[in-house]
Order: structure tokens, then C-alpha cells, then sequence
């Protein structure tokens, strides 16, 4: 099946999610998170995303996470990734329980492909202080796209995470995780990349945004946001719209896309040391915002 195929089979099975002008939506993909070892590079963000999260879910937004929120290729289990990062799971489960969690798999956690692997490891986890079983994301459902559909206008808005564009890591996603838990984990002790990703592999990542963006030339010019490569794209209106939100494994910063009163912006969140030396996490936008409905599908 080609990479086309992928992307159009994704985009016909989508959860739809209303939206209008008074929708508030962040996005953030590639959290990577981890067990808190030498391998987690989310752990070096934590805080960073923990604030932010925080301050959204304070402001009323909805929470799209567009892919490899969870590490499952280097860690085994999702009970080590919870054990490490137990704070932000039960700040997204705040969203959950408000009907403003919507949650995407990429290759790194393509487990939840299956709702049966979904409900045995992440409906419920064991809490030892109590000695009972607690609720997590009951009946949560994991996605492979979400489009973000205009109550008036009827605009589109499609979200996934972009490996559908990447032959290896959606069809051979296994022996990636091969790989990756044999191999190439403990070489990041050495500093040694994983030539599989995208995000450390140039040529590669050249070749999944271009076979995106034919996708969206045949496809009326829909408005498309991935992760996946972990490079933030923001367009300009009348370029293709292809969008993408970047990582929260950057160094000392995340990025992310808000969509909020029917405009678009790429945003960053980072350390910044203030005059008296104190340190303090700062929102900065990178690009935008631009009414949503500057990029207009053809036809």
C-alpha cells in the first residue's frame, strides 16, 4: 500500500470532532515519554509540558496529542512510563474526564492500535499507597486520525501522525522496535542517533514532507497537521497547507499549534532566566496567528 493510500484510509476513518470560532485546541506530538532513565529525552521537558498542560486545561482546551506520546519501542511496558511521569498522566486524565482528550498512535506507541491492548494497560493502574486499583483513561479510544470539522463552515482540519508518508516505520514499525530496544537504546549512551527516525535522518525527512504534501496537493488542498519528523512547518496562506507541530524532546523547549477563535499559530514553550536570575517557563509564538480560513480548499 502506498504512502497515498495510507494517508486517504486514515483520513476516511477519522474521528470527527465539531469545532467553531469559539474552540480552543493544543496540539503537541512526539512526546516520547519514557521511564525517566538516561534514554527518556521527555524527561528533560517534563516540567516544561507539565506547565503547559496545565495552563490550557486552566484556559478550557481541548488536548490533541498527534502521535508517539508514549515511548513503547524503547520501554516494554506502559507501567514504567506511568510510574516516571504519574503527574502528567493524571493531568491528562483531567481532559479525559471532560471529553477534551483526543489521543492519536504513532509508530513509537502503534500498540494502541488495538483497543484490547489500550483497555488491559491504560483503563486502570495500581496505586500502592491504597493497595486498590485506580481509574486512569476508562474507555479511552485510540485514534489513527482526528479531523476537526467547522460547524458552519464545514472547513476541514485533518490531524495525524505522519508516518503513513514513511514505508518502514508504518509497515515495519516492529523491527524499528527491534532495533531500537537491541540496538540503538543503549548506543544513545554514545551519543549514536537512530538512523530509523525521520527526525535524525535528513534525507528521509525530506522524502516524508514532500510525499505529504503530494497527498494534500490531490486532496482539494486540505489543511493536514502531523508530527512525526518533529520539524515545526507553518505556511503561508496560498502555500500548501501543510502543517506540523514539532516535538516536545527539543532541547530545554516544546512546540505545538493552538488553534483558538478560528486562528492558527505555532507556538514554543521554553526556560527563560529573568533579571534577578530566577528561571520561569515562557509561551513565545513562533508563527502566526492566521485565520483558519485564509487557506481555503480549492474547489
Amino acid at each position: 500500500m502506498s504512502s497515498n493510500s495510507r494517508l486517504t484510509r486514515a483520513y476516511k476513518k477519522a474521528k470527527v470532532v465539531p469545532f467553531d470560532d469559539n474552540s480552543k485546541f493544543i496540539l503537541f506530538s512526539d512526546c516520547h515519554r519514557g521511564d525517566n532513565s538516561f534514554a527518556d529525552d521527555f524527561a528533560n521537558n517534563r516540567n516544561i509540558y507539565y506547565h503547559a498542560l496545565r495552563h490550557y486545561f486552566d484556559e478550557g482546551f481541548h488536548y490533541c496529542e498527534l502521535g508517539d506520546g508514549d515511548e513503547l519501542w524503547e520501554n516494554l511496558s506502559f507501567k514504567s512510563l506511568f510510574e516516571a511521569h504519574k503527574d502528567v498522566y493524571k493531568l491528562l486524565k483531567k481532559y479525559h474526564l471532560e471529553n477534551k482528550l483526543h489521543m492519536l498512535w504513532g509508530n513509537h506507541d502503534m500498540v494502541y492500535k488495538d483497543p484490547n491492548y489500550v483497555k488491559k494497560h491504560l483503563s486502570s493502574y495500581f496505586e500502592p499507597i491504597d493497595e486498590v486499583d485506580k481509574e486512569l483513561f476508562k474507555d479511552i479510544v485510540y485514534n489513527e486520525a482526528v479531523v476537526l470539522k467547522h460547524k458552519d463552515t464545514n472547513q476541514e482540519i485533518f490531524l495525524t501522525h505522519g508516518h503513513q508518508a514513511d514505508w518502514w516505520n508504518y509497515t515495519f514499525w516492529r523491527w524499528g522496535r527491534f532495533l531500537v530496544r537491541v540496538l540503538w537504546k543503549p548506543l544513545q549512551v554514545w551519543g549514536i542517533a537512530d538512523p530509523t527516525s525521520p527526525a535524525k535522518n535528513y534525507t528521509e525527512l525530506i522524502k516524508v514532507e514532500k510525499r505529504i504534501k503530494k497527498w494534500i496537493l490531490n486532496n482539494s488542498l486540505k489543511i493536514t497537521i502531523v508530527g512525526h519528523t518533529h520539524r515545526p512547518r507553518f505556511p503561508e496562506p496560498g502555500d500548501i497547507p501543510f502543517f506540523n507541530d514539532g516535538s516536545c524532546v527539543h532541547p530545554r523547549s516544546i512546540t505545538g499549534i493552538e488553534i483558538e477563535e478560528g486562528n492558527i499559530s505555532l507556538i514554543k514553550w521554553q526556560i527563560a532566566t529573568k533579571n534577578d536570575g530566577t528561571l520561569r517557563i515562557v509561551r513565545k509564538v513562533l508563527e502566526g496567528p492566521q485565520k483558519i480560513t485564509n487557506y481555503q480548499t480549492k474547489g
